[in-house]
């Protein structure tokens, strides 16, 4: 398939034929699906469902985000309200104490979430931090049953290990970009630095939890390196962000980003790594908008809830939205047997 000639609906039936006999696509084939016209968008979408269904069935499960630390980063990530050279109006604090961090555990659980996200904006963990999580996740764990991703910067291999020992589930390291472009939306680390960091989770046995940003400017070769690139490190759950332009960010400002290209974007991205967890975070109430049920024909996965600093919809949308999809909120067990 070449970028050059439209895809036909009978194609995108044997590509995903393909795709669940074991095929792998080819950059050529992803970039094709960013481009492929918007009136073969509802077969696209068909096509990626019967590879969602073949893994997730009706499953959809829930994750719900603290933001432990917020403001307060040496690091210039120009997408970012959190980061140094961001003039946004965000509150700013230093890490939680206990009493937060089990409130928003419990609100997690009374939210149907099976995973709950304790994020914080740094370059990486400082000594205090580490042993914080170590001391409140066993508890987490123990009074709510929650898995844990955790989402705190660079980590070092020792670091990695602690985290995992402690009963930390997987950790959220994204790598946000193509490795070719990274350095035009950061420079106070780089690609490889990230990759390092998911290298140390998988080395320490947790899952990984990666993903990207979509709208920062890139081409469709750039969200497809991503993409293949997320499926070699063998990254379990994929979280799918649309750009929200925060003003006092480098990246405010209109956004070109549209409902069918973001669908567009999920599609390929079930497409190229099948079996995944795929998850549609942040950003998908501003540019999906009325179509966000349809984001659930390719992914399995949503964040129910506020994000790091913008708003969610309200949970009993989220709700809503599920049950007249006939989807299910299920446990991380119960997406496991769907894809037996």
């Amino acid at each position: 398939m070449s970028t050059a000639t439209a895809p036909t609906t009978t194609t995108w039936n044997d590509l995903a034929d393909r795709v669940l006999d074991g095929y792998q696509l080819t950059a050529e084939e992803a970039v094709a699906i960013l481009q492929s016209p918007d009136e073969e968008l509802l077969d696209l979408l068909a096509a990626a469902y019967r590879v969602r269904r073949r893994y997730f069935g009706k499953a959809v499960q829930l994750y719900f985000l603290m933001n432990a630390k917020s403001g307060l980063c040496p690091e210039d990530c120009s997408y970012c309200s959190q980061s140094k050279v961001s003039d946004a109006e965000i509150p700013r604090y230093n890490l939680l104490n206990r009493e937060k961090l089990l409130a928003g555990a419990a609100a997690a659980a009374e939210r149907q979430a099976k995973t709950y996200c304790i994020v914080i904006s740094a370059r990486g963990p400082s000594e205090r931090e580490i042993k914080a999580i170590e001391t409140i996740v066993p508890e987490i764990k123990d009074k709510y049953g929650l898995q844990i991703c955790a989402c705190l910067g660079l980590l070092t291999p020792d670091q990695a290990d602690r985290l995992a020992a402690c009963g930390v589930n997987k950790v959220n390291h994204n790598l946000n970009t193509s490795a070719q472009r990274y350095g035009d939306i950061c420079t106070t680390h780089t690609y490889q630095d990230r990759v390092d960091t998911l290298k140390a989770v998988r080395s320490a046995g947790m899952e990984l939890c990666s993903g990207g940003i979509i709208g920062m400017g890139e081409q469709p070769r750039d969200v497809v390196s991503m993409a293949i690139e997320l499926r070699d490190l063998g990254v379990e759950s994929i979280p799918v962000n649309f750009l929200n332009p925060i003003e006092g960010t480098p990246l405010a400002g209109p956004s070109e980003l549209t409902p069918n290209y973001c669908l567009k974007v999920l599609a390929m991205f079930r497409l190229v790594n099948p079996d995944r967890e795929l998850r549609i975070a942040g950003g998908r109430e501003l540019h999906l908008r009325s179509l966000q049920p349809l984001g659930l024909y390719a992914a399995n996965s949503v964040f129910v809830g506020d994000y790091l600093t913008t708003k969610g919809q309200l949970p009993e949308s989220d709700y809503a939205m599920l049950r007249d999809m006939g989807f299910e909120i299920t446990t991380s067990v119960e997406a496991e047997a769907a894809r037996q």
